[in-house]
């Protein structure tokens, strides 16, 4: 099973956002053991960077990028892409970005908190908890 994962469910776990840590967790451990196919947007790093740069030296960043990329796979942007998302209706442009890009890469879902902001999404949305009862 292929998923895009947001950001935010990334964050939710480096930044251990207590609320929403358990359920991400197991998303990110189904990546790592390989009981689900896990992507991150190109467009997801810049951002995971810009915010634990704020908390952490640029060596622990460096540490989790490199982690990040031993358990997700980088879908990458292409030109096509920005323009495909700026065509969409969506009031939020990353967002957009997130959609195309899971359309591209053929995922399987969308796993985000915000499933609400990715209405939009031919490819099926779905929190980390509901991913979490799927597998």
């Amino acid at each position: 099973m292929k998923i895009l994962i947001d950001t935010n469910v990334i964050l939710d776990v480096l930044c251990a956002r207590e609320n929403f840590l358990e359920a991400s967790s197991k998303v990110w451990k189904y990546c790592e053991i390989n009981k689900a196919d896990g992507y991150i947007s190109a467009l997801s790093v810049p951002n995971i960077v810009y915010i634990l740069r704020k908390e952490l030296t640029p060596e622990k960043t460096q540490q989790i990028i490199e982690r990040l990329f031993l358990i997700f796979k980088i879908a990458d942007l292409k030109s096509d892409d920005l323009k495909k998302a700026a065509a969409m209706k969506v009031s939020d442009y990353e967002d957009a970005l997130q959609i195309i890009c899971a359309s591209r890469i053929k995922a399987d879902f969308i796993v985000t908190r915000n499933v609400k902001d990715f209405s939009g999404s031919k490819v099926p949305v779905v929190t980390p908890s509901e991913f979490v009862d799927r597998i």
